[in-house]
């Protein structure tokens, strides 16, 4: 599991690796091109509260540590649909729980679930 640590806030928050890579790059575009939204899932069970969402802007400082040594493969239709939610006015929600495919025909695939 990886960490984002968001802002002053003193837990980081736990997402899977595979999807903290994906996220890594759609916030860093956003970011880079001075674009805010709101990012948002259901919390895991036992956590507070049923679900959370974060304000993303380029004034609130952000930390990625990932689980694994070796960076995950980026899938580019995941990718793309991350940045499409994200770009929309209700934002990018992602599910915890959701199977990013590994290697697939890019040319053909369709994303999977990670939207909730």
């Amino acid at each position: 599991m990886g960490h984002l640590y968001y802002g002053n806030l003193p837990d980081p928050i736990e997402f899977p690796d595979r999807l903290l890579a994906h996220l890594k790059v759609v916030i860093a575009t956003k970011l880079r091109r001075h674009e805010s939204f709101t990012l948002s899932w259901r919390n895991a069970a036992g956590d507070e509260g049923g679900r959370s969402t974060l304000w993303i802007e380029p004034s609130i400082p952000l930390r990625f540590v990932f689980g694994s040594k070796e960076p995950e493969p980026l899938h580019a239709p995941t990718l793309s649909e991350l940045a499409n939610r994200a770009s929309s006015t209700a934002g990018l929600t992602v599910d915890l729980d959701a199977v990013i495919p590994f290697d697939v025909d890019t040319a053909t695939a369709s994303p999977p679930a990670v939207i909730a």
